[in-house]
């Protein structure tokens, strides 16, 4: 069965943040990190992983994705806290 992630990045501890979707993870938040993806990580330099979901289900990610990027930027925050309270990066845990 294929997993689907939506995640978070920050630039700090409540920095600029970015929501994405991605079958993979690992590859993709590299690829943040290591600005080959253009544009608004890049220029703002937004590479800390603090949050993650998975679903089964490509249109749920999708969906939570939008859902997410249409949130208020504290309602975000909030999310963040409530599963990661310290924004520990969590890039180098992912076992996917």
């Amino acid at each position: 069965m294929k997993s689907y992630w939506v995640y978070i990045l920050a630039s700090k501890r409540n920095g600029t943040l970015y929501v994405g979707v991605t079958n993979n993870p690992v590859r993709r938040i590299w690829e943040h990190r290591n600005d080959f993806v253009g544009g608004f990580t890049k220029k703002y330099q937004v590479h800390i992983l603090v949050y993650l979901e998975e679903t089964n289900d490509v249109m749920a990610a999708l969906e939570r994705e939008k859902q997410l990027k249409k949130w208020k930027r504290q309602w975000k925050i909030n999310l963040i806290q409530s599963k990661n309270p310290s924004w520990k990066d969590l890039y180098n845990n992912l076992t996917v």
